[in-house]
């Protein structure tokens, strides 16, 4: 699968600038990586993505319109302030000083929700995690199990110090046009982010032949077992870390590919559609794991969107990398 990987990068390399060449993980513990990773629980990531669907199914949708109701009729179920109330309240759980982030304007109120990890030498430097918690139906791929996986690493990186700061991002109103990530970057300033990742959708998963579809222009394994990582040239290393740690932690076939410029806008969209767009447009890091949505998993913006279709092996071992690469980017584990 790792020549797979290497090979779908090379053919890509048209359109996209790509690395799958591990690197010599500078300074990185990896016998205190493996351990930090194994305490990712697989049963407390499901049970937040139970709770997370259940929290969207009994929410009182955002009001729509007639003409949404009849040509999108997706939009008229969606809902987030539950599954929002439930990041301040398991973020809180673990001892982080949670906030939310209001805004107004165009039409939409938005209200993110941030925690943080002090670091310990270095705290005016942020490393980031962060996923949107809006959904329509149940959203047990998009994208409870991104705000689960938040939800666990919080869990799991607080029983830790790092040099640089973790801050948690739940973000707001993604489905409607990235509201919530476009005014959180909006108040960035001058902070220095060392590394960001955003998760959409990172638990379905098929082994079979032909369940993998293809973005326009960019080949694709013909199944749908890894973990794709998209990185703009601000994060080409961050990309490049993460395959690394795979590899040498023996987790998730990750295949990361690297943007030129702004996701390679305007000659496709398709490399924009999350929270990690913002960020690009801005000149910030931000790598972007997913399963790839609707190029693999046919309940993306379906009522059927449900756990029982997540692969909960798979899904663990997305979040493990993902809490490999958050710790040794911050500075630890301490």
């Amino acid at each position: 699968m790792k020549r797979l990987a290497c090979k779908l990068l090379a053919v890509s390399l048209a359109l996209l600038g790509v690395t799958c060449t591990p690197r010599t993980l500078e300074g990185a513990d990896l016998a205190r990586l493996e351990e930090l990773v194994a305490q990712v629980d697989q049963e407390r990531l499901m049970r937040h993505v139970d709770e997370l669907v259940k929290a969207h199914l009994e929410d009182t949708p955002l009001p729509c319109s007639v003409w949404d109701d009849e040509h999108f009729p997706a939009l008229c179920s969606l809902t987030r302030d539950r599954a929002g109330q439930m990041m301040v309240d398991s973020l809180g759980s673990h001892g982080l000083k949670v906030s939310r982030q209001i805004a107004e304007g165009g039409g939409w109120s938005s209200s993110n929700v941030i925690a943080e990890l002090p670091g310990v030498s270095k705290p005016e430097e942020v490393v980031l995690v962060g996923a949107h918690f809006d959904a329509y139906f149940g959203g047990a791929d998009d994208n409870s199990s991104g705000v689960a996986a938040v939800l666990e690493l919080a869990r799991v990186l607080s029983q830790y110090r790092f040099d640089r700061t973790v801050r948690f991002v739940g973000f707001d109103l993604e489905e409607v046009g990235l509201v919530g990530s476009n005014r959180y970057v909006d108040t960035l300033g001058g902070e220095r982010l060392v590394a960001s990742v955003v998760f959409d959708c990172i638990g379905y998963y098929d082994s079979r032949p032909g369940s993998q579809g293809s973005l326009p222009g960019l080949p694709a394994p013909n199944t749908g077992d890894f973990l794709a990582a998209f990185a703009n040239e601000d994060s080409r290393q961050q990309a490049t870390d993460l395959y690394a740690l795979s590899q040498a932690l023996h987790l998730i076939n990750v295949v990361p590919v690297v943007s030129p410029g702004r996701g390679a806008y305007p000659l496709t969209g398709n490399l924009l559609r999350s929270d990690h767009a913002p960020f690009w447009f801005t000149g910030r890091n931000a790598l972007f794991l997913t399963d790839t949505a609707n190029f693999r998993n046919p309940n993306y913006h379906w009522e059927s969107d449900l756990p029982p279709t997540l692969d909960p092996v798979s899904f663990r071992k997305a979040v493990q990398v993902s809490a490999a690469a958050l710790a040794y980017w911050a500075g630890g584990p301490r």
